[in-house]
């Protein structure tokens, strides 16, 4: 598998908001991605603090194309000012990262819970398109039971564990007292609906704009807050003493002459924005005019800083619940990697045995009774487990040390096991224990 992809760490919103993608732009890209020579299957995971490519390649030799020609589609959709900030990663190092991000151990907020319903809603979405099959999926259902392990097993989640929560962290280190400042919410999704819970808790007052009016009023309720027209944008931020932003406009919807707009309005006081919506919704300009102060989803990040201390034994023990899952999952699909082999050694040996019984029962021993043929058959089922028992775990052994394409290529030869499985060939015995001919009751008899 292969990682290539862009997040929070090295990369400002202002180029991670080039590659935002939702809806049919994100099913677009996504067939895009199938269509690449070098991708037999792929997954796009777009979120606020990254975006993402999870792809297999085509075999082997075509990993380092596929990260190529992946990057060349990422590029093609934000501009080449993405090019500089894509990150790649293969092989083991891109599973034990799949593996951190369905943890939240790579999250901008540590422990947050969103990532895995983004992640389950990626994979839908990837079905959905037959975009991942049988080398993907297995990796993603393993990532999503890690990432549960981890959220049960540790107290990563405690504290400000979402952006939300950091956002009206923030607004609350701003007003010592919320109960006596207008909070205004624009947009009514998931994260509006986490913020406006988190503020009526504290006893601001709520004020609900969105473009669906229903949806406006369905949170507003909820949360005891007010519903406004969208219409009425420009009025709500002049009442407003802190501003929440979370829409999913591709746009700016908090514009600097919307602002410049109300700012006589509002006679001089203070007007906070918290912009947690990639791609932005204030612009930037906004925080040019006096009292306005504006924080993007990056600023947060200052805020986060301070929330990781408590949680820092809790990282530490989710980590190592990660490398231990990873290096699970390595093995079991080494081994898996060699069943093929052993199910086909198996089966060639299983051949012969039952071979060599019917012509003895039809010959020298076709004296016998049913219960003395089953006791030989069991026997011979026996002596297959035992001979089998060896070999198989010691193909094991060897894929876990990344030997098993050496091993394939040695039992292979060693039992033919490449040749063509026909009474001509009889498994690959063709000169079988010299060259001599059977007698009618199935004995061997030599050449003189």
């Amino acid at each position: 598998m292969i990682v290539v992809g862009l997040s929070h760490h090295a990369t400002p919103i202002a180029v991670r908001e080039r590659l935002a993608l939702t809806g049919d732009a994100l099913a677009l890209a996504e067939e895009r991605l199938l269509q690449l020579p070098s991708v037999s299957e792929a997954l796009l995971l777009s979120t606020c603090n990254r975006v993402e490519v999870y792809a297999a390649p085509a075999d082997a030799a075509a990993t380092e194309s596929a990260m190529r020609e992946i990057r060349g589609v990422l590029m093609d959709i934000g501009g080449r000012e993405v090019g500089p900030h894509l990150v790649t990663a293969h092989g083991d190092a891109a599973l034990l990262h799949v593996f951190r991000v369905a943890s939240s151990l790579d999250s901008m907020v540590l422990g947050e819970p969103q990532i895995l319903g983004q992640l389950k809603q990626a994979i839908a979405l990837a079905q959905a398109q037959n975009a991942i099959g049988p080398r993907l999926l297995p990796i993603f259902r393993g990532a999503i039971q890690v990432g549960k392990r981890v959220r049960h097993e540790t107290e990563i989640g405690s504290g400000q564990v979402s952006v939300p929560s950091v956002a009206v962290e923030l607004a609350r280190q701003i007003f010592d007292d919320l109960a006596a400042t207008t909070a205004l919410l624009v947009g009514a999704g998931e994260m509006a609906e986490a913020a406006a819970k988190l503020l009526s808790r504290l006893g601001a007052r709520l004020v609900v704009v969105n473009r669906s009016g229903a949806r406006a009023a369905e949170l507003a309720a909820d949360v005891g807050g007010v519903a406004r027209s969208f219409d009425d944008l420009a009025s709500c931020l002049t009442e407003a003493d802190v501003v929440i932003a979370s829409t999913s406009s591709p746009t700016p919807v908090i514009t600097h002459a919307l602002v410049r707009s109300i700012h006589r309005k509002r006679r001089g006081r203070s007007l906070f924005l918290i912009d947690i919506a990639v791609p932005r919704d204030v612009e930037p300009a906004v925080n040019e005019l006096d009292n306005v102060y504006l924080y993007d989803i990056d600023d947060l990040s200052k805020v986060v800083a301070q929330s990781l201390d408590g949680r820092a034994e809790e990282a530490r023990k989710a980590e190592r619940i990660v490398r231990e899952e990873t290096e699970a999952f390595l093995v079991r699909r080494s081994q898996e990697a060699v069943t093929p082999l052993v199910v086909k050694l198996r089966e060639r040996t299983e051949r012969v045995l039952e071979r060599e019984l019917e012509r003895s029962l039809a010959g020298r021993l076709k004296h016998l009774g049913e219960a003395e043929r089953q006791a030989l058959a069991s026997m011979m089922h026996a002596v297959l487990n035992k001979l089998m028992h060896g070999p198989t775990a010691r193909l094991k052994e060897l894929a876990i040390q990344q030997r098993s394409a050496e091993a394939a290529a040695v039992v292979t030869e060693l039992f033919e096991l490449d040749r063509a499985d026909t009474d001509g060939h009889r498994d690959g015995l063709t000169e079988r224990e010299g060259s001599g001919d059977e007698d009618d009751d199935g004995t061997l008899r030599r050449k003189a």
